[in-house]
């Protein structure tokens, strides 16, 4: 864990006359997870968009395995081992939990369009290879029972879930997770902080992790890196982190 898998490197991101994000650097470990904390309005967001391709800043680096990347379009940059979850989510509400958890195997669907239309030869033999390891998945987040029910007629909690799923059919090897316990009760919490120690874990995945709830940050993250106004303010240990005095005026706020 000694390895970084990417390095970023003073990042600023303006939008118009307004900085989200000012000579922001940061290193993410191989197999580690890294939290990202800071109050509303932080920049935490706008970060894993630019390390996903969404905004493409202004200034700064990021290297990537080693090499300096590129400017890509998100779709390049899940090419190259890198997928998330949203903030809000994003699934296909009338298709089913599998048929959205394949679309996240798009990006190994080689064969041409009308191969695929007609489900022959290639094709055929693709899907049949994606179907295996998305049942894979599906077993792995213990979701079996509602592998064919439409993704709208599920609880908050398990879009949560279905939407992790659609993330790891990419098999990234960077997991970027925004705010993946948004919204969820006590009990659903439990399950995702399971989930995430699990892909971490027994797939060896790296992951990055946005959550404003500090306990979650407190037991599952490797080391916090702390972003207000866009400026980072700290980047630590998690028990550190919390007992940092410029966290604590950040989150509780500073009178005069």
């Amino acid at each position: 864990m000694d390895t970084p898998l990417m390095d970023i490197k003073k990042i600023t991101l303006r939008f118009g006359g307004v900085i989200a994000l000012e000579d922001v650097s940061f290193d993410i470990k191989q197999g580690e997870i890294r939290a990202i904390i800071g109050p509303n309005g932080a920049g935490k967001s706008s970060m894993l968009n630019v390390i996903n391709g969404f905004y493409t800043p202004q200034k700064g680096e990021i290297w990537f395995k080693g090499n300096l990347r590129p400017q890509l379009k998100p779709h390049q940059i899940a090419n190259h081992g890198i997928s998330r979850t949203f903030q809000n989510i994003a699934l296909f509400e009338g298709m089913s939990v599998l048929d959205n958890i394949m679309t996240g195997r798009s990006t190994f669907m080689k064969s041409s369009l009308l191969s695929q239309l007609i489900w022959w030869g290639r094709a055929e033999k693709e899907e049949t290879q994606n179907r295996i390891i998305v049942e894979k998945i599906i077993s792995f987040l213990e979701i079996e029972s509602i592998r064919k029910t439409p993704v709208g007629r599920l609880s908050y909690g398990l879009q949560k879930r279905v939407e992790l799923a659609r993330a790891l059919a990419a098999e990234p090897q960077l997991l970027l997770l925004d705010e993946p316990m948004a919204g969820m009760n006590n009990e659903e919490k439990e399950d995702m902080c399971r989930f995430i120690l699990d892909v971490n874990e027994d797939l060896s995945t790296t992951i990055v992790l946005i959550e404003h709830d500090m306990g979650v940050v407190m037991d599952l993250a490797d080391r916090v890196v702390v972003i207000d106004h866009g400026i980072k303010i700290a980047d630590d240990m998690p028990d550190k982190v919390r007992n940092d005095q410029n966290v604590i005026d950040a989150y509780l706020g500073v009178t005069d």
